[in-house]
């Protein structure tokens, strides 16, 4: 299995801490830290997270992160990275 990252995720890195490190810029690390470092699990547990149904017949899924969502999607043998965010924002 490979990981990848879609821009948007990347983008959705940014924006977390860019929101988080203005109050508290160490904690704004280790958030973005431990977001990029999750998604390593899925590279032997790749469908351990909820599938989403609503993006059949893609198989697309969701993890959570302590307060983080991150969900991403299997294509074979390469793991998307689509988006993440936290739980208290309206998505």
């Amino acid at each position: 299995m490979e990981l990848r990252w879609a821009n948007k995720a990347l983008s959705d890195l940014t924006r977390l801490y860019e929101l988080l490190a203005p109050v508290n810029k160490p904690a704004a690390a280790r958030m973005v830290q431990a977001l990029t470092k999750a998604p390593v699990i899925l590279l032997t547990n790749p469908r351990i997270g909820e599938q989403l149904f609503q993006f059949e017949p893609r198989e697309v899924r969701r993890i959570l992160i302590g307060g983080y969502e991150v969900r991403y999607e299997i294509q074979g043998s390469i793991i998307y990275v689509l988006r993440l965010w936290h739980t208290r924002e309206d998505r």
